[in-house]
């Protein structure tokens, strides 16, 4: 049995603010449609607000992802700086590994002191 008790923040951080980055990516050919669509199929005659929904369309598919992935870095900052506070007072989250191909045996064990 491993014990975690710290998780490095800023690698936390890095990757968690690259997969909300990832995820916001999903986001993007909806904003881009719904500008465009809008333009096109909008009421308005005015070719300075068809043009305006096209803008905002691309400036949301550019910005969304960056913010997330600016908010995923603070919030796995955040959540590794608190994680490795609580293991400092309550020890840790326990892990166990097992090779592929490998059959756990289960039984009862030992305390991790007691295993030598």
């Amino acid at each position: 049995m491993y014990l975690l008790r710290k998780v490095d923040v800023l690698s936390c951080a890095k990757i968690l603010g690259a997969v909300h980055c990832a995820i916001s990516l999903v986001f993007v050919p909806v904003f881009l449609l719904a500008g465009f669509a809008g333009a096109l199929f909008g009421n308005s005659s005015d070719s300075f607000s068809r043009t305006g929904g096209i803008i905002l369309a691309i400036a949301l598919a550019i910005i969304v992802p960056l913010f997330y992935g600016l908010i995923g870095f603070l919030f796995g900052a955040a959540g590794a700086w608190f994680y490795n506070v609580a293991a400092g007072y309550l020890g840790g989250i326990q892990l166990e590994f097992v090779a592929p191909g490998v059959v756990p045996i289960s039984g009862p064990t030992l305390p991790h002191s007691a295993q030598g």
